[in-house]
């Protein structure tokens, strides 16, 4: 099968990564045949500074004609592109590997969890204003749907992993959000037996991801707290470099770093691409479980594999310790890729 990806290479580092992503996408396709097309969008402050708008129409259809989406990191127009498509195409489910690879400074070799979090609710939904010239206000909204769907998300998710959920909130404090948050996931609990089901406070959350991060699997969330808890989490494995997301909805899905595009590093080669290209396996991941395609879930496989190599000989950018270039670290990991053994 042929699938076509939406391409945003964002702004700052952005172009950079997207640029060695393709190389070790490029090594995949041709290892093992998989068909890719890349449709090239705009979008973010360089889109901005062009035209005017940070999202156009034609991104936004470009994106809808496609299977899957990958996303290279936006500057100061973030709010009004990747939210803004979060939204647009229902994409409730931000979920976020946070996982120790060889030869990082990571704090234990380890940590394995992914933070699921709920993408399209909160306080992120932008509902703010002054009631006066000292006052400003921000609405939560927290609905049953969206905690019910995110909830079962993540249950589905351990299922397949070491089978333990943690709920993070602060219903001690925010009794009526956080409260319905989670009494819903206590209910959806009930319907996952073979599951093991705890809750945090947020902030003792924040304690034990530095304190234990090994004893947790799953971990579900609320929008604002899973963006900082995520953030925090990937400190652990080597920063934010490390750390590959993705927006999945029903119907669309859009992969990407989950960092900022680091303006100041721009165009400088020293950003760790590791970040978008397994922002990439998952991407072929969601491919290969939507699709039932064997070739695409090989593919990831196949690109996770090529960066524990790479890693493993000592191959790395600076920000792990070591001496390549964004470029070259792609071109490690391609080398990798071409000689593993299929």
């Amino acid at each position: 099968m042929k699938y076509s990806i939406a391409l945003i290479p964002g702004d700052g580092i952005g172009p950079e990564l997207t640029e060695a992503t393709m190389i070790v996408l490029k090594a995949v396709q041709k290892k093992i045949g998989l068909d890719l097309e890349f449709i090239e969008l705009e979008a973010g402050d360089a889109c901005y500074s062009r035209r005017g708008v940070a999202l156009p129409e034609e991104t936004i259809e470009g994106i809808r004609r496609s299977h899957v989406c990958l996303k290279g990191p936006v500057g100061e127009t973030a709010a009004d592109v990747i939210v803004k498509l979060r939204l647009m195409f229902d994409l409730y489910a931000n979920i976020r590997p946070i996982k120790s690879y060889p030869s990082t400074p990571s704090l234990r070799d380890d940590i394995d969890m992914v933070i699921v979090r709920e993408n399209t609710e909160d306080v992120y939904k932008g509902f703010e204003f002054k009631i006066n010239e000292d006052t400003a206000v921000a609405l939560r909204v927290i609905t049953r749907r969206g905690c019910e769907r995110i909830a079962r998300k993540a249950f589905e998710m351990a299922l397949k992993r070491r089978r333990k959920v943690t709920a993070v909130h602060k219903a001690n404090v925010m009794r009526v959000t956080c409260g319905l948050f989670a009494e819903v996931c206590r209910k959806i609990a009930k319907e996952y037996p073979l599951v093991s089901y705890e809750e945090q406070y947020v902030d003792a959350m924040a304690m034990r991801l530095i304190k234990e991060p090994q004893n947790f699997d799953v971990i579900v969330t609320t929008n604002m707290f899973g963006d900082i808890l995520s953030d925090e989490a990937a400190q652990l494995v080597g920063g934010l470099g490390m750390a590959p997301g993705g927006n999945i909805g029903d119907d669309y899905a859009i992969f990407e770093p989950i960092h900022g595009s680091a303006p100041t590093r721009a165009g400088k080669r020293t950003a760790n691409p590791c970040s978008m290209i397994l922002a990439a396996k998952m991407m072929l991941d969601w491919l290969g479980e939507r699709y039932n395609d064997q070739l695409c879930l090989k593919a990831a496989q196949l690109i996770e594999g090529g960066v524990i190599s790479a890693l493993k000989k000592n191959l790395s950018v600076a920000d792990l310790g070591g001496k390549l270039r964004t470029d070259e670290m792609a071109e490690a990991i391609a080398n990798e890729i071409f000689e593993a053994k299929i």
